[in-house]
């Protein structure tokens, strides 16, 4: 599923003009955002609930390269 997210300013607009384009495809659905702030701003500075940054890269093995004899 494809979802095409109109933001709510522009929904009076643009909503009508998405949905018919998209009407022929059923795997598109046009939706109107109508989210008033961003969960993340929410809850206490306390850290309790903070995302978790971490480096999920793969640890290099240690040591070097072989020299290459050129042929």
């Amino acid at each position: 599923m494809i979802y095409c997210v109109v933001p709510q300013e522009l929904a009076p607009e643009l909503y009508d003009q998405l949905t018919s384009y998209y009407s022929e495809d059923p795997n598109v659905e046009v939706i109107i955002d109508r989210r008033k702030s961003e969960r993340r701003d929410r809850g206490s500075d306390n850290g309790e609930h903070r995302r978790e940054l971490r480096d999920r890269r793969r640890a290099r093995v240690p040591g070097e390269f072989p020299q290459l004899d050129p042929e």
